[in-house]
């Protein structure tokens, strides 16, 4: 089956899913994703009324992860007495995993929401596609077999889709919104039981082999054309703290130039806050105007977290994580030096 049957056979069925909780008065609004405004893009909709639902959308373009419009409550989530509306968000694997996530830190009522959940099949590596575009500009990107057509004004080209799409989607395995029996009322549409997550995290096999010194010479010639404009922090639905510890001036944590230390500082310490925490959405990555591939470093956390804790972020709505815990027979060697 092509991709663009496949998508157009998952939008119909998200849609169908939106308009019966609307019509049902089973949610107040419905948060999913909308036709961009330029090519490789997609926006993020809110839908209160029934007719608008066709302006639901799904591509391999919705990279944005939509539960970052839960944290907090904007004014358009809350009804004229404060009181939180009742919401349908559309929710592919990783999306899913946030919304729980944040509700094991209870930071969102799942009460107040209904998941629609949906079986991504992979998000394009947008950067990817423009840097073998190189300056051309691109007026329209589609679907077409197992291909990513891409058309501007004098050119056509043909990706395959399985090698340009985000690297976290290529080790994804959870397509859909996770669930279990304490949050299953909350759930329409596709949602997969998961006990426990395996994952041989094959991907990081070439950067583990590196000496010491080769993974810091990666790290920096990986950070070095940050230029600190924070749109990973602002796309990631686990940033959500009142006050940043960048922007935090008593005490002043590090500086906040362009210099490669400032950087490497801000994206360690960011990292080290999404321990345990990281849903693999790769929205960071997908933000970035830079091109810079931040999942390397999370998804390491990620691997680290699973061998020492044996917990994976948002699959159990139950148990905490291991930043949020304390066991007197914890192993301590994390005060050791890793190589």
């Amino acid at each position: 089956m092509g991709i663009e049957i496949k998508n157009q056979e998952i939008e119909n069925q998200m849609r169908e899913l939106a308009r019966n909780l609307l019509n049902e008065k089973k949610v107040d609004v419905i948060i999913g994703y909308a036709k961009g405004t330029v090519p490789l893009s997609s926006a993020p909709i809110m839908i209160t009324n029934e007719e608008d639902i066709d302006k639901l959308i799904w591509n391999n373009l919705c990279y944005i992860n939509l539960a970052k419009y839960l944290v907090p409550r904007i004014p358009q989530l809350i009804d004229p007495e404060g009181n939180n509306l009742k919401v349908g968000i559309v929710s592919k694997g990783c999306v899913g995993r946030a919304l729980i996530h944040l509700a094991v830190e209870k930071q969102i009522n799942l009460d107040d929401i209904k998941i629609i959940g949906i079986p991504c099949n992979g998000i394009i590596n947008r950067k990817k596609v423009e840097k073998e575009i190189d300056e051309k500009e691109i007026l329209e990107v589609s679907a077409s077999g197992n291909d990513i057509v891409v058309k501007g004004k004098d050119f056509e080209q043909k990706f395959p889709f399985d090698e340009y799409i985000n690297e976290l989607c290529k080790v994804c395995k959870v397509k859909s919104p996770p669930t279990d029996a304490s949050i299953s009322e909350a759930c329409v549409g596709e949602c997969q039981e998961i006990s426990n997550l395996e994952d041989d995290f094959a991907d990081l096999a070439e950067f583990e082999a590196k000496s010491s010194k080769e993974k810091w010479d990666y790290i920096k010639d990986l950070l070095k054309t940050c230029t600190r404009c924070y749109a990973c922090r602002e796309a990631c639905p686990m940033c959500y703290c009142n006050l940043c510890f960048v922007d935090q001036n008593k005490p002043i944590w590090f500086g906040k130039t362009t210099e490669l230390s400032d950087i490497i500082v801000f994206h360690l310490i960011r990292a080290m806050h999404l321990a345990g925490r990281c849903v693999a959405c790769g929205a960071c990555s997908s933000v970035c105007p830079m091109g810079i591939d931040l999942n390397l470093i999370t998804r390491k956390l990620e691997k680290m977290v699973k061998e020492r804790f044996d917990f994976t972020s948002g699959i159990d709505s139950e148990t905490l994580p291991p930043m949020m815990s304390f066991n007197m027979d914890d192993e301590q060697e994390f005060m050791l030096e890793e190589d």
